[in-house]
């Protein structure tokens, strides 16, 4: 059984409400709310007529200067316009709907994130191109990517990667993210960057991202300030492209017209906090990620790739027992937690595991479910 796209976690949902008592190192999200003095002051507007009426559809205005001047200082995108999407599921679809046509072909690199394979699947794309990346790295295979897009023809739309990544945790370094983009304004196809975990890197690493008039970013609001059910996420496309804005509104103005105001004012009052509120709850994350790291121990020496950045770790199941799907659901139901299958990513035979969604106490007793599994697989195999 293969799991694509958002279908993954809704039958990761039904799994946790079929297994008793389970807990979930599945779904990404973040353990911590919006900051206080964010929610205080949108608890104000609640009565405010504006936030009840349609905004515009790129963004309020004040939100859309804000970003900008993050963009400009924080990411080095100083040729960049913004529009501000429900969430960055939603900007991706955006981006699919406005740079591709029925038919068209596109590249992604397994593991890949499968909303995005769902967002070419649902809007017509007929030809999804998945290359590998490097076994000890996880990295996009560069020299791959050159290949194809010389040797298919016609080019494919765009490329997507996710930075750092998702399912992954893989951080993908500067100067191997700009051979990319090199190589894609070379063969004339657009870059599409997602760039949701830009505050989630470890070990003294640092994010980066790349512009150009081939290249579309996207950025989050969700797991950096733990606003995940408020959707709010954001595109920054080349403002020189022509035509290009326009595609977006029209695309936007038939999906969600404009991402929910009271949501978006959060965002505002949120952003002006600025990254340190953000790198503050992070750190914490350090210790559950160290935590998870040795619950996967039994699976031994190399099995474990990813966690440099973003809240995944990436591991290999035995070789006999690579059928992911049903490690899923034994761990679920004998050991009381959940994980997501390798499958659903483009890459049988592996686990994606979140450490980002727990405290550390609790994210301890679900790694000692996990641990516990892992041990007994090893040793026995799938035990019924």
């Amino acid at each position: 059984m293969m799991l694509r796209g958002s279908l993954v976690l809704l039958q990761i949902q039904q799994l946790i409400r079929g297994a008793k008592n389970a807990v979930s190192l599945a779904q990404g999200v973040v353990y911590w709310k919006p900051p206080k003095q964010a929610l205080d002051k949108v608890k104000a507007l609640v009565e405010d007529p504006s936030v009840s009426c349609y905004g515009a559809d790129e963004g309020l205005p004040e939100l859309r200067e804000a970003l900008i001047r993050k963009l400009r200082q924080e990411n080095n995108l100083q040729r960049s316009s913004v529009m501000v999407t429900a969430g960055a599921n939603q900007a991706f679809v955006n981006l699919v709907l406005t740079l591709c046509d029925a038919g068209d072909s596109v590249v992604m690199f397994a593991p890949y994130y499968f909303n995005a394979y769902m967002s070419f699947q649902m809007t017509g794309v007929t030809k999804i191109l998945v290359g590998p990346g490097y076994p000890k790295t996880l990295y996009p295979d560069a020299d791959w990517l050159e290949r194809t897009l010389l040797e298919t023809k016609p080019v494919p739309k765009l490329v997507t990667v996710v930075n750092p990544g998702n399912p992954s945790g893989t951080y993908i370094p500067e100067p191997l993210l700009k051979r990319i983009s090199d190589i894609c304004k070379n063969a004339g196809c657009w870059l599409v960057v997602d760039n949701t975990y830009e505050y989630f890197m470890y070990d003294g690493l640092k994010h980066s991202c790349v512009e150009g008039d081939h290249i579309v970013n996207i950025f989050s609001f969700s797991k950096a300030y733990g606003m995940m059910g408020w959707r709010v996420g954001y595109i920054a496309y080349p403002t020189k492209v022509e035509g290009l804005a326009t595609q977006l509104l029209k695309v936007q103005d038939n999906i969600p017209i404009c991402a929910s105001l009271i949501s978006q004012q959060l965002a505002l009052h949120s952003l002006e906090l600025g990254p340190e509120w953000v790198r503050e709850q992070v750190k914490d994350l350090v210790k559950n990620r160290e935590i998870v790291i040795e619950a996967l121990s039994p699976l031994g020496e190399g099995a474990v790739l990813g966690g440099e950045g973003a809240i995944y770790l990436w591991a290999t199941l035995p070789e006999k027992c690579m059928d992911d799907v049903k490690v899923v659901h034994w761990l679920a139901h004998r050991h009381g937690v959940v994980v997501i299958p390798g499958s659903a990513c483009g890459s049988p035979g592996h686990l994606r595991i979140s450490f980002g969604g727990l405290m550390e106490n609790d994210c301890r007793a679900a790694a000692q479910r996990l641990k516990t599994g892992l041990e007994e697989l090893v040793k026995h195999g799938l035990v019924q």
